[in-house]
């Protein structure tokens, strides 16, 4: 059965046709359009099947309606909310979610993330412990509240699935970030060996699209496809080479891949001489194993590849230019002495989304742009890059990101949050930097003891702030005497207890929430799981995260297991 989709011309013989969409507004006016041309062209009745993903709306119906075929086509819904990317990795894979909930102020991201973690509690009890920071957060914490009010109305006090609604034995909290907490962090380069290869390739759904000259063309394809310009590779732990590198920084990979490049070397060498010297359970031995010598080589041959065009990219000056300029930015340096470097860039023409990206980092980290240099930079960049990209400006101040001192909004959030209100009202990087050591002057890159590893000296505030709740005694002994009072007890039953005054100085709203349920329901449910397992817990971020992120979020969770 064809899947309809934008272009296609459909054989006279194929009657039902089905496509499966995301996002109503974007695709439902092309669906119509190929439907009507299918309608007129074909000279065989076709059924058409639409599943909308994750959920049915209003307004995906109304643009059916308008456009004539809403009775021409059976619509379903097709509840998938969460993908798992890997193991330790669940996304919504929701692309425009940032635009959504920062620039269009549409909170359907919030309700859908909200219905992929009430699908979780359903299927493993409650999270015992909602943490967060940040306004969306708070009105994910707010709907997931409202979901299970409504379970709990609609079901009969017989039902056994309301044992459901108890405190999860096998979750012990879910941490949930607003992404407008720490936007700084993602505007930075990402140094991670994964982080980099989004940075220059991109990944998408695990998979980052290379030219056959830097990775080779697949080794069983066919003419056709071997002469194609791109492939596809495969980013995940399925290849264990990789599941190696991807975490670590982009300066230890190529010192990495030459160990394992030796490895192979040696071991062909130990078995060239097979045929006069091993016997024969030991040639059987070699046959049993050669399938994963094959694999690992071509994952050598692939990295290696990958590496060397990174090394490329980041050998060039504009590279080089833009990691300096960050990084003084985000050590705190005076952003006025970046004023000739960025003015440099954009007279070398550097790709418009890094200089923008640039200039937020500066923009967000001082509480905006002085007015005359904000005016130059926007003066440069419509002389320079051409003048329509006046609406992308516009948008950047929108969100934020990209302010005059002298604009309305900047006034509008001051850099501090009111003294005994939970509510930050703009992140304050100058005083966190120090409060919760954002930047560390000696990190260990081959050996990492901190976070910081995974920008070459700067920990990412969203993942401090994971810290703040998970791993309050480490995070008190590397900031002692930068003003964070000293907690007591189990870093989970005390939420942001410790670092309330940092968590102030973090733009959003604060709130710790602990869930209950029956007494006897609670009871049963420890006892069938007997407490004997680890418990996991949920970091959500809400809005989006770099792999950088992920890979210092996976470093804090092998620092726990190992205690």
């Amino acid at each position: 059965m064809p899947r309809l989709s934008e272009g296609m011309v459909v054989k006279a013989s194929a009657r039902p046709i089905f496509r499966e969409v995301r996002r109503a507004v974007s695709t439902a006016n092309g669906l119509s359009e190929q439907i009507r041309r299918l309608q007129r062209e074909s000279q065989t009745g076709h059924e058409f099947h639409i599943f909308w993903v994750p959920r049915r709306t209003l307004v995906s119906d109304k643009l059916l309606e308008e456009a004539g075929v809403l009775g021409d086509v059976n619509i379903s819904e097709l509840p998938l909310y969460f993908f798992p990317l890997e193991k330790d990795v669940l996304s919504l894979e929701l692309d425009e979610s940032f635009r959504d909930l920062y620039l269009s102020r549409d909170v359907t991201p919030s309700f859908l993330l909200a219905k992929a973690l009430m699908e979780i509690q359903q299927n493993h009890g409650l999270f015992p412990r909602i943490i967060g920071k940040g306004d969306n957060a708070k009105r994910v914490a707010e709907l997931l509240a409202r979901m299970r009010q409504e379970i709990l109305a609609g079901e009969d006090a017989n039902e056994t699935n309301r044992g459901g609604l108890t405190p999860s034995t096998l979750i012990e909290s879910v941490i949930i970030i607003d992404r407008e907490v720490d936007f700084v962090t993602p505007l930075l380069t990402q140094l991670t060996y994964e982080g980099l290869i989004d940075e220059v390739f991109g990944i998408q759904n695990n998979q980052a699209e290379v030219d056959t000259t830097v990775v080779g063309a697949p080794s069983q394809s066919s003419t056709a496809s071997a002469q194609a310009r791109k492939r596809k590779i495969q980013l995940d732990s399925s290849d264990k080479l990789y599941e190696q590198l991807r975490d670590t920084n982009f300066a230890i990979v190529g010192s990495l891949l030459n160990k394992v490049a030796r490895r192979l070397q040696n071991l062909q060498k130990n078995y060239e001489g097979r045929n006069s010297h091993k016997s024969i359970a030991e040639l059987k031995d070699f046959v049993s194993k050669l399938p994963g010598y094959q694999a690992e080589q071509q994952s050598l041959r692939i990295h290696t590849g990958l590496a060397e065009e990174i090394i490329k990219y980041t050998r060039t000056d504009q590279f080089k230019g833009l990691l300096e300029a960050q990084q003084n930015l985000a050590a705190g340096a005076d952003p006025s002495s970046q004023f000739d470097a960025i003015e440099e860039l954009i007279a070398r023409d550097t790709p418009l989304p890094e200089v923008l990206r640039l200039l937020c980092i500066y923009s967000c980290i001082s509480g905006g742009i002085k007015p005359k240099e904000f005016d130059q930079f926007r003066r440069l960049i419509l002389e320079g890059y051409g003048y329509q990209h006046i609406l992308t400006l516009n948008n950047l101040e929108k969100l934020q990101l990209f302010l005059s001192r002298s604009s309305p909004l900047a006034e509008m959030i001051p850099m501090t949050g009111a003294s005994g209100n939970p509510t930050g009202t703009k992140t304050n990087y100058t005083y966190l930097r120090k409060l919760l050591r954002l930047i560390v002057d000696e990190v260990q890159e081959d050996d990492p003891n901190d976070i910081a590893y995974v920008y070459s000296g700067y920990a990412p505030l969203s993942v401090r702030l994971v810290q703040c709740v998970l791993q309050k005694q480490y995070l008190l002994k590397v900031t002692r005497g930068n003003g964070a009072s000293a907690a007591t007890g189990g870093p989970a039953a005390q939420g942001w207890h410790g670092f309330d005054e940092a968590v102030k100085h973090v733009r959003g709203q604060t709130f710790y929430e602990l869930q209950k349920g029956e007494e006897k329901a609670v009871k049963a449910r420890a006892l069938l799981s007997g407490g004997t397992e680890k418990q996991t817990v949920f970091v959500v971020f809400v809005g989006g995260i770099t792999f950088t992120e992920i890979a210092a979020l996976r470093f804090i969770a092998k620092q726990e297991e190992c205690k």
